[in-house]
């Protein structure tokens, strides 16, 4: 069975003091801005009593993790990020499923799409294996995975083909670009506050995602466990559950 790629890998996978991570063959992960720290979390719990911290304490830190123990999700919600990405049009359908976020995507009614399209490495390519329910994925035999990638390329640059001659045609982008494959790259904002993004990576970044949004979700966690370090702390130790 193929596993996940770890979390720490990414802070090796692009710049770590820009927090742009490259994904895939054409891929990235950005970093647009981080919106609010842990201290504003702790804040947004204590308006509760009343009280406010000024600093991070170790009692605030104790705070964050029963928060997150207890599954008291709300302050979480509080803080987030906003990343820009590219990926695959089948990878961008998965993060549209996680609605407790925002996204703006590129426009092929307006601009004309870049010529970037994924193709599977043979190693990446994946065989089903079991019931339905049950499956498990394994690498494909190689040269079954040689020719799978090979036709992937070829169909890919095909449609691209085509697309070019509408355009160069004069038939109008929103009209053309159906003829392109869902591996087509598109981009994308996307903001999301840390309780959804903790839910986002706990579903995402697990053995049982397709590969490869594990693979923009393993630098999506690795932007989260830098800036919400006893956050994400407590998070693993409570089972990678969202509160």
């Amino acid at each position: 069975m193929i596993q996940p790629r770890p979390t720490d890998r990414w802070a090796l996978a692009g710049d770590p003091s820009a927090f742009t991570f490259d994904v895939l063959d054409h891929g990235y992960v950005a970093l647009e801005r981080i919106e609010g720290t842990e201290l504003d979390v702790v804040n947004a719990a204590r308006v509760s009593y009343g009280k406010r911290s000024e600093e991070l304490t170790d009692a605030d830190r104790g705070l964050l993790g029963f928060l997150i123990r207890e599954r008291h999700g709300s302050p979480a919600e509080m803080v987030g990020m906003l990343v820009r990405m590219r990926l695959p049009i089948f990878v961008m359908r998965e993060h549209v499923r996680h609605r407790i976020a925002s996204l703006n995507e590129m426009s092929g009614r307006y601009v004309e799409l870049p010529e970037l399209w994924y193709v599977p490495r043979p190693e990446d390519v994946r065989v089903r294996v079991g019931k339905p329910g049950h499956y498990t994925y394994e690498r494909a035999d190689i040269e079954l995975a040689r020719i799978t990638a090979e036709h992937i390329e070829m169909m890919s640059a095909s449609a691209f083909e085509s697309y070019r001659t509408m355009l160069d045609a004069g038939i109008a982008p929103e009209v053309a670009r159906v003829i392109l494959p869902v591996n087509t790259y598109t981009e994308i904002w996307w903001r999301i506050n840390l309780r959804s993004l903790m839910n986002y990576v706990s579903l995402r970044n697990a053995p049982t995602a397709q590969w490869e949004i594990q693979q923009y979700a393993g630098p999506l966690e690795a932007i989260f466990e830098a800036h919400w370090p006893t956050i994400h702390a407590a998070f693993v130790e409570n089972g990678r559950v969202a509160p």
